[in-house]
């Protein structure tokens, strides 16, 4: 393995190993458990020493994060990122290692999240909260009873207004997003469902019936990124890092000037024009979807549509494995897991597809290739904030 110089030319960063936890319904498991399986399969999957990780990403769990998940997983990294921007923390913070390790500031960087979101819900037998606290700015929002939910059910609402988008529309984001389900054998729910049971099942918040809404799941994430140097010791071929963009918008309601845009618009535009691609190129997307209209939105600020498009742009199955642009191919937050801040996932699922380890749920393209170039978006807050980065083979 090559001695790596600081102050070197860029170098070359790819994705050595991806692993998830358990996922689902796990009881028996604390957050930091998860964290840990989830790092040490990563790891495994990389066929690298754990010896060579000399950054490490966390965010989510602990005061002193990621001080606290490193301690327990025996790392003392001389690089560390603790970004929080809620689900696009993962893109955002890949992007941080990629160029930290460009740099030569790192050279093998471990991103790693895990949650026990549901099993704590039930441990309290109580319902979710997800309105949130009532300092700073929120303070003028909460007495107003907006929550997470009603946000986005704001958002998608003016959507509709705007460009006619439709409920049935909508609907059709978390059909799809389970008919990919369908194929991951390790997703909570598989059972296909149809427009019409999107739209008579229980209301949330307007326009948003139980099935628009996320799962709530347990479950953890590891991503390793390494400089070019380290994939000749590699298990797999490596998936590189070709380009990422971040961008945050508000966090106050009042502030966002048009809740038909969200942060995605500047992401992803940033992170194409860095990797030297198109929306056209890609081959697959994962998106953060905690609600079937985040889908809709980040499709046509990402440039796969114009503005205004996405209903009829999710329509006719383009989102299946089988479609135009298959997206969330694992089944997504709606269907196959979400265990709060699930960008991480989404890098995971994309590393998977362009290798070709996504068994039943394999995208394959014209003459039975696998997918080239991939795109994983993450959304955090309330279309607060946006991370966008770009997989190759």
């Amino acid at each position: 393995m090559s001695t790596v110089i600081a102050g070197a030319p860029r170098r070359k960063v790819a994705v050595a190993g991806i692993a998830l936890s358990d996922c689902g319904k796990v009881d028996d498991a604390t957050p930091y458990a998860l964290h840990a399986q989830a790092a040490r399969r990563a790891l495994a999957d990389s066929g690298l020493d754990r010896s060579v990780v000399d950054g490490f990403a966390s965010a989510g769990l602990g005061i002193l994060a990621p001080v606290e998940v490193a301690e327990y997983l025996g790392l003392k990294p001389t690089w560390v990122d603790s970004t929080s921007v809620g689900g696009s923390t993962w893109e955002v913070m890949a992007a941080h290692a990629a160029d930290a390790i460009a740099a030569g500031h790192a050279n093998a960087v471990l991103l790693v999240y895990g949650s026990t979101a549901r099993a704590d819900i039930k441990a309290r037998r109580r319902t979710s909260n997800l309105s949130f606290g009532a300092r700073g700015p929120l303070q003028f929002e909460v007495p107003y009873g907006h929550t997470l939910i009603s946000k986005y059910a704001m958002a998608a609402r003016r959507h509709m207004h705007e460009y006619g988008t439709t409920l049935e529309q909508l609907a059709e984001v978390a059909v799809q997003a389970r008919a990919n389900a369908a194929h991951n054998p390790d997703a909570m729910f598989r059972d296909p469902i149809t427009v019409d049971e999107v739209l008579s099942g229980p209301m949330i918040a307007d326009p948003f019936t139980k099935l628009h809404c996320c799962i709530r799941s347990d479950g953890g994430a590891a991503v390793l990124l390494v400089a070019e140097e380290y994939v000749a010791d590699c298990a797999k071929d490596p998936v590189w890092v070709l380009g990422a963009g971040e961008h945050i918008s508000h966090t106050t309601m009042s502030e966002w000037e048009d809740f038909t845009v969200s942060p995605a618009a500047v992401s992803g535009k940033l992170a194409f024009e860095r990797a030297g691609v198109t929306p056209a190129d890609i081959d697959i997307a994962e998106i953060y979807d905690a609600f079937t209209y985040m889908t809709l939105v980040t499709l046509e600020d990402l440039g796969f549509c114009a503005k205004g498009e996405g209903g009829s742009f999710v329509e006719k199955g383009r989102l299946t494995l089988t479609g135009d642009l298959p997206v969330n191919t694992d089944g997504g937050g709606l269907s196959a897991q979400h265990p709060g801040m699930r960008g991480l996932f989404l890098l995971v699922e994309a590393v998977r597809q362009l290798r070709g380890e996504a068994g039943e749920g394999q995208v394959r393209k014209a003459g039975g290739r696998l997918p080239e170039l991939a795109v994983a978006s993450g959304t955090g807050g309330w279309f607060c904030s946006s991370g966008t980065v770009v997989l190759g083979r």
